[in-house]
Order: C-alpha cells, then structure tokens, then sequence
C-alpha cells in the first residue's frame, strides 16, 4: 500500500467509532462458530479495570494514592462476555472505584447481543449500583467477599421469614421508591438515550456518606435485588461457580492484553481521551482477533477429531480456552502468506508426525 493510501485508513477508520465497528464484527462472527456456544449464550458479561501509566501531561489520569510512587494513571474499563470476546470499553481517569463506571461501558458496547446478568468483584458494587442496574433492565452479580457482613433486606418487619428471620433486620421503604418512581423512570430513560452519564449521576445522588432524596430511593429499590442476589449466591452453586469463572475469563484476557501491549511497555502516551481511547480500542480489537482466531482452529480441531472417532464431551469443550497465545508471535516481523483458498482453512498441524 502507498503511503497517502494507509494516511487515508489512518485518518478514515482508526479511530475509536472505526475500531469499534471492526470489532463487533468479530464479536458477531464468533457467535456463528459452534464451539463459542459451548462456553456461553453471549447473556452474561463481567466488568473490570486495567490500569495503565500516563507519564504524559493528561487532565485525564490521576495518581494512585495507594502508590505514589507509580506516577499518574488511568483505567480501561472492559467489559468482556461469556463467550471470552471484549464489548467494548471506557477511559476512566486515575483508580476510581469502577462502580462509577461500569453502567456507562454497558451502554457503550460493540456486540450486538445485550448482556442481561453483569458481573463484577467486591469493590464494584453497592445498593445504589443495584437500584440503576435494576432499573435499566440488567441483573448485576458481584462477587461478595465477606457476604457475613452482608444485610437482608425484608418488606414487612411483622412477617415471619423462618430460619432468615435473625438475618433480616432492616426494611425497605417502599413509600420512598413509591414517592420518586416517576423520576426514577425519567433516569433509567436518560442514561438508555445517552442524554447523562452514569458517572456524572452517581456523582450527583451522593455526597459523601450521604444521598439525596432520588439516590436514597435508588437504594431501597436496589436493596430488593441486592438481597436476591444474595439468597440466590448463598443457596446455588452453580451461581457461584458461574460467577467465579467470568471473573476469571476477565482475567485471562488481562494477562493476554498484557503480552500484546509491549510497544509503549505498558503506557498511554496520548494526554487526550480520543488517544487514550483509540489506543485501547485497538488492544481491545487485537485481543478479540486472537480470541476469534482460536476460537475458528479450535472448533475446526474438535470437529476433526470427532470425525475420527473420538467423543468429546460438552464439559470437556466448556473448558476450553481460546486465551492460548503461545503459539502467537508478538516480536518481530509478521509474515502475511495465504496458503489457503478463500472460505478454507489452515491444515491442522498433526501432533503424531515428526519435526522436520
């Protein structure tokens, strides 16, 4: 390609509407290959942070106060699903609690299937956070640590709950919910058409230790959810062992943007959020392709081998990993040879045969 032709694809499609795009396709496209369906229908997400370091002048970073000594830094909130492919994606500035975020990266994904159930770890929820994914149609399901600390809510503190009686002290107010519904609608609508950020309201509804009225209702109708998703995580293990290995698929794809992201060691070195976001919709793009190129061999793999005659149970493909990457090349020079004709693959590799 000349050089005024790859300026123009410079200019013309990388960027962060551009990258996004090419990504949902991949996202898209895995979910036609029948492996991917062995690992999730797409429904479920998990939502976390990576952090990078600024050594550039951004108002976009902050320090790490834990840290000092780490510089400025800022945080890409991820947002990956079930089927291990990234949704998309947000700049936070600094180490922000990533609550304050994780509602704005849901209404900005890639793919075109809509998570219903949003996971995330401890120190990424509270009843404020249930009440606004509540509203907006998701369930959330964060890990709790220390769920001994955790409080019951009930409706009517007259009721007898049986053996939960001793755990259920605390009441939600209804009339408070009953009182601010119709604000509460008009929330759940301007954060559905982009009109507000979650950030921004989150802000808003709490200073401090203390709500406003609007966020203290949020709270009591977040505490219903909040309390199911509790009885549900103490009583299914199936629950728990599900939410567990999403957070762990989150992790997999952090440990493999790691190794991807080797040209800047690590670093954003744009101090605007249209770079720091161009240069992370990237990763996330480059991340998916290798999710989605595995995902392609591997199912070829499984479907030759039961062709062969040997049976491979589902649970066998559910624990599969298309996270793989020692076979991916990331120094060096990056050959581009078609061997195949369009719409074929590869010949798989034959691990009977001898090394030439």
């Amino acid at each position: 390609m000349s050089r005024s032709r790859l300026a123009a694809a410079d200019s013309g499609y990388f960027h962060l509407p551009g990258i996004s795009a090419g990504s949902g396709l991949l996202v898209g496209s895995q979910g036609d290959i029948d492996l991917a369906s062995d690992w999730g229908g797409g429904h479920v997400a998990s939502a976390d942070g990576m952090r990078f370091t600024v050594p550039v002048r951004s108002i976009h970073s902050r320090p790490n106060r834990k840290h000092p000594s780490t510089g400025r830094r800022a945080t890409w909130l991820n947002v990956v699903s079930d089927r291990v492919m990234g949704l998309g994606g947000i700049v936070m500035p600094g180490t922000l609690r990533d609550s304050l975020g994780i509602l704005d990266a849901m209404f900005n994904l890639d793919g075109p299937v809509r998570p219903e159930i949003v996971i995330t770890d401890t120190g990424s929820y509270s009843d404020l956070i249930f009440g606004l994914f509540a509203i907006c149609g998701y369930q959330f399901s964060p890990r709790i640590a220390d769920i001994s600390d955790a409080r019951l809510w009930r409706f009517g503190l007259d009721k007898d709950y049986g053996p939960l009686q001793p755990v259920s002290r605390q009441r939600v107010q209804v009339e408070r919910i009953r009182q601010n519904w119709e604000d509460m609608l008009r929330v759940a609508g301007s954060l559905q058409t982009g009109k507000v950020r979650a950030y921004d309201l989150l802000r808003m509804m709490t200073s401090g230790d203390r709500m406003t009225g609007l966020g203290d209702a949020f709270a009591h109708y977040g505490r219903i959810f909040k309390t199911l998703h509790l009885l549900q995580f103490i009583d299914s293990e199936a629950y728990r062992r599900m939410i567990g290995v999403q957070l762990n698929i989150g992790e997999g794809r952090h440990a493999l943007g790691r190794r991807i992201f080797f040209g800047r060691l690590g670093e954003l070195r744009h101090g605007y959020r249209d770079g720091m976001e161009d240069q992370l919709g990237a990763l996330g793009m480059a991340m998916n392709a290798v999710v989605w190129w595995n995902t392609l061999y591997m199912d070829a793999a499984v479907k030759e081998l039961e062709a062969g005659g040997l049976t491979i149970s589902q649970e066998i493909r559910s624990r599969l990993s298309p996270l793989v990457h020692e076979h991916i090349n990331f120094h060096g020079r990056y050959p581009i040879v078609r061997s195949h004709g369009d719409g074929a693959l590869r010949a798989l590799r034959d691990p009977n045969a001898t090394e030439e």
